[in-house]
């Protein structure tokens, strides 16, 4: 770090409220690891008996919603691109009535733990085999960028090695979260998100004020273009309204309706109703969370209107710019730094222990299972182990992640590729009862080659130039009149280039964040569209090939398996109407072998089932 920035600092006290926050997560997993009066059954350490509460449930879905990303990345894009991301948080309004009436009535009513043993009920084994595999290599590809982020913040006012920072917190991580099981990574997360909305708070408030006042900000933040707000219609534009909503019902679709680490949670409460409550009350704390988290990036721009600390070479990238400028507004409080970067690591903590967890589940039971015999002491020990290897896999992971530019959009990127045709296959399942399995399997598989295809030609696009997302301009020319005498002295000692180069003749085709002028052409679609063509390419293959491969007339349908307003629709006899009143298990004995049990075993065999 240079000198201009030797004030930027942890002292002793930011070090202890930080160390407080890591013990308070280990001694959970130890609590429940060694001193919780429960049974030691995968039952217990998946879904906590079923008898986990409301409250603590709905605060852990936050924060897993709420890793790191969410902490840094976003405000560093409202910073960059303007507000336009506040329609993304908002896409979570629909996304709760979608929830409640549509999706999880159907996984209570099947007495579901494992969302995807929704599909090889619906369909089949294959199917549920093909989303599944999606789920392991999103959760591979995402752990690593759920811990490096925190370990930026970190390393940026402490100085600190990155990696070595990743390691010794990741270490805590898959130790509680082995331990405790997923009791321990709810109560984690309850102590985590009341950090995250203490401190998202205090940086919202104390930024305002030292930034001249909500006026101020507002006036400087409009004068900078960062309020403009984007209603075009053209999907090459990289956020603008339409992308942002329809982009985002899909996603927080995805992450919360059909991601085994959230539907876990969601399941392990003891009924319907308590589900509905706790859904509605985390989507109330999750835009609560995320409307300060995208408003910070506006209050950023307003402190650093025309004195631009990233075109001052003091902040390398936007990722950078919260932390920096944390430690710029509190760092004269002792502590508050320290409660920052806590919010930030507990945010990739919950994140983290709720996808290890629930992966460990998954790993366990669609691939390790079916080849050993099974007990309850003998999966748990397994899944610590699946655990302990992917925490590993996770800190090996750092080196690769601190070469991306925008961690946001890679993150957006990469899910795209299957987000989509998960959340396609899932809504096919539940609202097209005419589909069989050949027609899920196939239309997962031309979604994702497709998106595949598409994210491909897109990068490289990227690469060749004719895409590029610059950041809304800001300056330097006001910083001897705002006082800010540390980037003034950067300057200074580094020599900053602010002409801009003149061009002769026509521009050059680009599609740029707000505009282009290449012909319209698919790879240049933004990447907050990628969900959405995923799971349309799912029922433009599916819905016409249901007439090519229709499914057995013979074949019993049952109406459970379809959300409820569908069931409206279906003809059904009277002997599939009474299977509505049949507990859903005696109708799957043919398709899934394992629940061939007495009605004594019945029971048990729900939670081995996972």
């Amino acid at each position: 770090m240079s000198s201009a920035t030797a004030d930027l600092r942890f002292g002793i006290t930011d070090f202890v409220v930080f160390t407080i926050m890591l013990s308070a997560s280990a001694g959970i997993g130890v609590y429940f690891g060694f001193f919780s009066k429960a049974k030691n059954t995968t039952e217990e350490y998946l879904r906590g008996g079923k008898k986990m509460q409301t409250l603590p449930i709905a605060i852990s879905l936050v924060a897993s919603q709420l890793s790191g990303i969410a902490i840094m990345s976003i405000p560093a894009e409202s910073y960059s691109f303007g507000f336009n991301y506040i329609f993304v948080v908002l896409a979570m309004v629909p996304v709760v009535p979608i929830l409640i009436y549509i999706i999880v009535p159907v996984f209570y009513e099947n007495n579901v733990s494992n969302c995807y043993e929704y599909l090889e009920m619906r369909f089949n084994k294959r199917t549920r085999q093909l989303v599944t595999m999606a789920f392991v290599l999103n959760s591979f590809l995402m752990l690593p960028v759920y811990m490096f982020i925190p370990s930026l913040a970190f390393s940026q006012v402490t100085g600190m090695n990155i990696h070595l920072i990743n390691i010794m917190v990741s270490s805590i991580c898959i130790f509680y979260t082995m331990l405790g099981g997923i009791k321990a990574v709810v109560w984690t997360d309850v102590v985590q998100g009341g950090i995250m909305l203490l401190s998202v708070i205090t940086v919202g408030v104390l930024g305002t004020l030292r930034s001249g006042g909500l006026a101020t900000v507002l006036e400087k933040a409009t004068e900078g273009g960062r309020m403009d707000l984007d209603f075009r219609l053209d999907p090459r534009i990289r956020l603008t309204f339409w992308s942002a909503m329809t982009g985002g019902i899909f996603m927080w679709t995805g992450h919360i309706g059909f991601n085994q680490s959230c539907v876990q949670r969601i399941v392990s409460l003891p009924s319907y109703s308590h589900a509905k409550r706790s859904l509605i009350i985390a989507s109330v704390g999750f835009i609560l969370i995320m409307l300060f988290n995208t408003f910070a990036g506006i209050i950023m721009f307003a402190r650093y209107y025309g004195c631009d600390p990233i075109v001052a070479g003091l902040v390398s990238k936007p990722d950078k710019m919260m932390p920096f400028f944390v430690q710029d507004i509190m760092g004269h409080l002792a502590g508050m730094p320290g409660v920052f970067i806590s919010c930030v690591f507990s945010a990739a903590l919950s994140s983290l222990s709720a996808t290890l967890n629930s992966l460990a589940g998954v790993v366990y039971f669609d691939y390790i299972k079916p080849h050993i015999r099974h007990t309850d002491a003998r999966a748990n020990g397994i899944m610590k182990l699946v655990i302990i290897a992917m925490g590993g896999y996770c800190i090996l992971g750092g080196f690769i992640v601190q070469n991306f530019n925008s961690i946001l959009q890679t993150v957006v990127t990469i899910t795209g590729v299957n987000t989509g045709a998960v959340v396609g296959v899932f809504l096919l399942g539940m609202f097209v009862p005419r589909c069989n399995s050949k027609v899920a399997v196939s239309s997962i598989l031309i979604s994702v080659v497709a998106m595949v295809w598409i994210i491909i030609n897109g990068q490289m696009n990227f690469k060749a130039g004719l895409i590029k997302y610059q950041v809304l301009p800001n300056s330097l020319d006001q910083c001897e009149a705002q006082g800010f005498h540390m980037i003034l002295d950067a300057i200074n000692q580094t020599a900053i280039s602010l002409v801009t180069p003149k061009h002769s003749g026509p521009p050059a085709p680009v599609t740029t964040a707000f505009e282009s002028n290449r012909d319209f052409s698919l790879y240049d679609i933004s990447f907050y569209w990628y969900k959405v063509v995923g799971a349309l390419l799912v029922f433009a293959w599916a819905v016409p090939m249901s007439y090519v491969w229709p499914h057995d007339r013979h074949e019993k349908q049952n109406p459970k398996l379809y959300s409820p307003f569908v069931r409206k629709f279906l003809n059904l006899s009277d002997s599939e109407h009474e299977m509505e009143e049949v507990p859903l298990r005696k109708t799957t004995v043919k398709e899934i072998p394992e629940l061939r049990v007495d009605a004594k075993e019945k029971e048990k065999e729900v939670s081995l089932e996972y």
